[in-house]
């Protein structure tokens, strides 16, 4: 039988870290689910994960959660950090109030919750650090800019986390979805529109939001669950895989990306790439 772990999780009230939440309890884990809507966490009750209030921009918030799990249960053994979302928008459209809290919440909460709880692991001798990235972190689609700028740190990031931890006998996991159907690419089609209206990237721009919109109601887009189970192996492994690489498009479009020039990649995407993605 394996060991209990203490998992603690973010980004859990919706999509994949939901879908994660219920997968990990099930497992037989003791999962903490945080997030900002503590209310969208209820449900989670009946599986036997403990909702907790979380906002990965608020250095007192993450102080919190980590000495709350911490103090119910002496430990942490895997750190999940899922939470992110997804803004789309030309370089020079994007305030960059909205570009650094893109950062703020996709690399630098990351980085500030896996500081707060590596002292844990490192005193219990063991502990896995999983970090949700994307494919996004490999390649550039259309009017993604600072979102694939959040991506490439968080690769880049983690690369580095697992070089410094390993000699304390902590993992360091990557995730790197593909298409997943979530509300994840209506939110950014939307960012992308408004963002772009009224200036000289407004028709372009509108055209590429139809496209992701479009994208993001396929069928052939994985379900949640999919990088739910990726999630799960490298949480509950001994010695997981760096990348766990997984969902629809996510191998092709990465092969594609290193195989083809980069102006025929650049081509590609303008274009409507994502539909073979």
């Amino acid at each position: 039988m394996k060991k209990q772990k203490v998992i603690l999780l973010t980004g859990a009230s919706s999509g994949i870290g939901y879908e994660t939440a219920v997968l990990l309890a099930r497992k037989g884990h003791r999962v903490y689910g945080a997030a900002r809507r503590v209310e969208r966490m209820e449900p989670l009750r009946e599986f036997g994960v403990v909702p907790v209030r979380l906002d990965v921009t608020d250095e007192a918030s993450m102080a919190a959660c980590v000495a709350a799990v911490m103090e119910a249960e002496g430990r942490i053994d895997v750190l999940v950090n899922n939470a992110g979302y997804g803004s789309f928008g030309a370089i020079e459209n994007v305030p960059l109030e909205e570009a650094r809290r893109q950062l703020e919440v996709n690399v630098f909460g990351l980085a500030r919750l896996t500081q707060l709880v590596l002292p844990h692991m490192r005193a219990q001798g063991s502990g896995t650090v999983v970090n949700v990235s994307s494919i996004a972190g490999k390649i550039v689609l259309y009017f993604g800019g600072w979102y694939h700028v959040s991506k490439f740190a968080v690769e880049a990031l983690s690369d580095a986390l697992r070089m410094e931890v390993k000699p304390f006998g902590i993992r360091v996991a990557l995730i790197e979805p593909g298409g997943i159907k979530t509300d994840w690419g209506i939110i950014a089609a939307d960012h992308l529109a408004e963002s772009s209206a009224g200036t000289p990237y407004e028709a372009e721009a509108l055209n590429e939001a139809s496209t992701m919109r479009k994208a993001y109601s396929m069928r052939l887009l994985s379900k949640p669950t999919v990088i739910a189970r990726a999630i799960c192996r490298a949480a509950s492994s001994r010695r997981p895989k760096v990348r766990y690489r997984t969902g629809f498009g996510a191998h092709t479009a990465v092969f594609l990306h290193s195989l083809l020039p980069a102006r025929w990649w650049d081509a590609l995407m303008r274009r409507g790439g994502k539909k073979i993605l």
